[in-house]
């Protein structure tokens, strides 16, 4: 499959593993990256920007195909040094980056000054025009389907995705609930060139992971997530469990602050309870409806490799019997 978003990032699948907090190492960018995808490190999962340094250092040990750091940007009382993180990349020799969260807007001179590529998630069709209107080189559009922060229009997809692809003139990936093949041949056909998996990358051999975790997204439905912060106006779709569903109940009490639930719903407790013990219902951890269709836990190259035959197959034969 050859589309902008595959000459634009040098790879040979047009799939993209998005920035994931925790999960975005250089072991797991190297295996997406090996397996003709765009693997993805995430910079603040590393404590320092010269951490971030040696991790992509790390990666390229690796692989020796295009990778990229995502960095994201949220609002905080005690914000990260995103600027230090972003030049310790750049340092670093990394051209493609993800951005998420606030506009990179800020950072578009840094980013250009080196012939960086940037790709910006978005959530609505407001947004990526923005991205685009900026410099940015391409946009992720993000579905409400979607892990982690799916925006406040509650827009899915079957109408997010054909609703930018109408209005931009930049490639589009799509993100947002994806994770088979049949899903990146419909993606393709409402616009984007290419689409961008964080969970299903969580459901693989390389990821870092606990064992338990792989276990329940094999196991779980479609409607097993739950979408927390809606009063705060700042959702989050995370798996659902004991946590998700008591922090939504005490969401529903009048007078409920972020600081009631923050103990909670805390980062480092998701990460060390979840992640890495394995108690699922002690933490949040984020994870999108796509989670209905995990069926497996392939090492990634399998992962691509069935997606991309899947794809082609449905291109080819099922939508080209329909049209014959």
């Amino acid at each position: 499959m050859k589309t902008r978003i595959t000459e634009l990032l040098g790879i040979k699948h047009p799939i993209i593993q998005g920035g994931m907090m925790w999960v975005g190492t250089a072991e797991m960018a190297a295996a997406v990256s090996n397996a003709g995808g765009l693997g993805i490190i995430t910079a603040l999962t590393q404590p320092t920007p010269e951490r971030l340094k040696e991790e992509i250092e790390k990666c390229r040990t690796l692989t020796d195909k295009p990778f990229g750091v995502n960095i994201t940007v949220l609002p905080s009382i005690t914000p990260p040094p995103y600027a230090e993180y972003l030049q310790a990349a750049i340092d670093a020799g990394v051209r493609i980056f993800e951005t998420a969260g606030r506009s990179p807007e800020p950072f578009m001179p840094l980013f250009k000054a080196v012939g960086a590529k940037v790709i910006h998630k978005c959530t609505s069709v407001r947004h990526a025009l923005k991205a685009e209107s900026i410099g940015c080189d391409a946009v992720s559009v993000d579905g409400f389907e979607c892990a982690g922060h799916p925006g406040e229009d509650d827009v899915t997809n079957l109408v997010l995705l054909p609703a930018a692809f109408q209005k931009l003139k930049i490639p589009m990936v799509a993100s947002g609930g994806i994770g088979t093949g049949s899903q990146l041949a419909a993606c393709l056909a409402l616009g984007a060139e290419g689409i961008n998996m964080g969970t299903r990358f969580v459901a693989t051999k390389e990821a870092p992971v606990h064992q338990n975790m792989k276990d329940a997204m094999v196991a779980a439905n479609e409607t097993q997530t739950e979408l927390i912060f809606r009063t705060m106006n700042n959702t989050a779709r995370v798996f659902k469990n004991k946590i998700a569903e008591e922090v939504v109940a005490l969401e529903a009490k009048p007078g409920t602050e972020f600081k009631d639930i923050q103990p909670l719903v805390a980062g480092k407790r998701g990460k060390e309870r979840c992640i890495e013990a394995g108690d699922l219902d002690d933490g949040i951890w984020a994870a999108g409806m796509v989670v209905g269709l995990i069926n497996d836990v392939p090492s990634c190259e399998d992962l691509l490799n069935n997606m991309v035959k899947e794809a082609e197959d449905i291109i080819k034969n099922r939508l080209m019997g329909i049209i014959g």
